[in-house]
């Protein structure tokens, strides 16, 4: 077993033993997106823990897409439980990216990418797919390309 997935499995325990009835019912749905991506396809599998990690982030980017949803539909107690279940999740993803990091890293890789020759608006791939694996589950996907964006424009 991953040591992400041990994680989760030995604080689940510890929260439920605490009667902390919001962490324990996060990492149970979060253990449970685990589980079921571990027996979908033609084999059962056991994930690496950046395959874990990739499950923790999409879950994370759930609650706060539900929070968001929540918050526009006028039930901000819903959308307040979506946020802290968010920041329970955020405590077993790597520490996320400030914005000067990441536009350094664009600022490298746009550089890369116009040494291999290209540039303007159309590098755009490129630069992605020199900046995706330094960047990898250290910041959402949108937030890089439109860093890109700004970095390619001007």
């Amino acid at each position: 077993m991953t040591t992400l997935k041990t994680r989760l499995q030995d604080d689940l325990t510890a929260a439920i033993r605490a009667r902390d009835e919001l962490r324990s019912s996060t990492l149970r749905l979060t253990i449970t997106a685990i589980t079921k991506e571990e027996v979908a396809g033609e084999t059962a599998r056991e994930l690496s823990d950046a395959e874990v990690e990739k499950i923790i982030a999409r879950e994370a980017k759930k609650r706060r897409e539900a929070a968001e949803a929540f918050a526009e539909g006028g039930r901000a107690e819903s959308a307040e439980r979506e946020r802290a279940e968010g920041v329970v999740l955020a405590e077993y993803l790597p520490k996320q990216l400030t914005d000067d990091e990441l536009n350094a890293l664009v600022g490298e890789a746009v550089a890369e990418a116009k040494a291999a020759g290209a540039e303007g608006p159309r590098a755009m791939g490129a630069v992605m797919k020199i900046v995706n694996p330094k960047v990898a589950g250290r910041a959402e996907g949108g937030r890089v390309a439109a860093a890109v964006k700004r970095a390619l424009a001007g």
